[in-house]
């Protein structure tokens, strides 16, 4: 479903989504976005936590990219040393 509607910015930068917005998709207070600005277009894209269930999904199918990839444990170790060295 696709919802039109306008809104403005007050003096400290706040824009309010409108509340049949909102309702529309289930957001609430504390919600989390990720704001993309291009040409002239601001886009709020939610960010929501995945479940456990979805979260260990992701986790299985990195691990089997990282397989076919030929990525070893140690070069992860190796990675993360670097990073952490570079202080």
């Amino acid at each position: 479903m696709s919802t039109l509607t306008t809104t403005k910015m007050s003096s400290r930068g706040q824009v309010v989504i409108p509340e049949n917005v909102r309702n529309d998709l289930g957001l609430k207070a504390g919600d989390r976005f990720v704001v993309v600005a291009e040409r002239g277009v601001v886009v709020l894209k939610g960010i929501a936590r995945p479940s456990i269930k979805e979260f260990d999904s992701l986790v299985k199918k990195a691990r089997q990219q990282a397989k076919t990839a030929g990525l070893r444990r140690a070069d992860v170790r190796n990675a993360v040393t670097a990073v952490r060295g570079r202080k």
